[in-house]
């Protein structure tokens, strides 16, 4: 997964889905994907398609999924969201 998704586009997409998101209780819902952290706030989530991607710790990711194609279905949430004018 090295290098997979550019660490800037990441936060950029945090950053947009806690701005124009609704809030539900697992954090922020915008275009298919929640966005949330956890108490300390150094590690961010992002969860959408049946994946999760944690973001932390000297800017390293993590994603977490069962098939090739959810991960390839929540890749193109996050263009479309960084990519959104």
């Amino acid at each position: 997964m090295k290098n997979e998704i550019d660490n800037k586009q990441i936060l950029a997409v945090y950053e947009r889905i806690i701005q124009r998101g609704e809030m539900q209780d697992d954090g922020k819902h915008y275009q298919g994907v929640t966005a949330y952290s956890d108490a300390d706030g150094y590690t961010i989530y992002l969860q959408g398609s049946g994946v999760e991607l944690r973001f932390g710790f000297h800017n390293t990711y993590h994603l977490d999924y069962e098939h090739e194609k959810h991960k390839d279905d929540f890749l193109k949430k996050l263009h479309n969201i960084a990519n959104e004018t």
